[in-house]
């Protein structure tokens, strides 16, 4: 795979991002973004043939505008719930402009989700640190060392794995909670509460499969 148009990356369930925080502070971890709203679009075509193939198709806006493309992706030899995958991003001008080409070209929204993210790097690893309106969770991304280096670091050796896309995990609360949510938006999450061992569950449940 293309090492400029790939991702390796791990999602972690956290409850609590302030103790993560603190330690990427304590270990002198560099604040690469100040936290920020992000407004995430994810398309699907005339077939709804790009979720079904696990192709992601997303627009985003937070201080900028930047379209990405993820094709299917897989789990490196040995790893646990790491994946690694193709990814294309490009950054654009106008966000609106883009949506309404997207419109145009076939594409319609299949998915709008919002999230609050700031980001650090920890030695040549990237952390992300998220706020959904369904939970908080951690993204660690490099390689599969460095992304296992991470997760001792910040302590997070009992967080629930998840290799799966927030578009995927809103499928599993949607499933599991009978929802007819059609985004994933703070405002549409207001009055929800998550089951407490949802997340645990769910990595449970992804880790029996394999």
């Amino acid at each position: 795979m293309d090492s400029a148009h790939s991702e390796t990356e791990l999602k972690l369930y956290c409850e609590n991002l302030m103790p993560v925080r603190r330690r990427l502070e304590s270990m002198g971890a560099r604040l690469q973004g100040e936290r920020v709203l992000e407004r995430n679009l994810r398309y699907e075509d005339a077939a709804n043939s790009l979720a079904a193939r696990n192709i992601v198709l997303r627009l985003r806006q937070d201080r900028r505008a930047r379209l990405t493309l993820k094709m299917p992706g897989a789990s490196p030899p040995g790893s646990d719930a790491i994946l690694q995958r193709f990814e294309a991003e490009v950054e654009v001008s106008d966000f609106d402009t883009v949506a309404l080409i997207l419109e145009r070209l076939g594409y319609q929204v299949q998915l709008h989700y919002e999230k609050y993210r700031s980001t650090w790097a920890l030695g040549t690893a990237e952390i992300a640190l998220d706020e959904l309106p369904c939970g908080n969770f951690v993204e660690i991304e490099g390689d599969a060392a460095q992304i296992e280096h991470a997760v001792m670091a910040l302590a997070l050796e009992a967080a629930p794995r998840l290799p799966m896309s927030y578009a995927v995990i809103f499928d599993e609360i949607q499933a599991y909670l009978g929802l007819p949510l059609h985004e994933l938006s703070f405002d549409a999450f207001a009055n929800i509460a998550m089951p407490p061992n949802f997340y645990a569950d769910l990595a449970n449940s992804h880790s029996s499969l394999e």
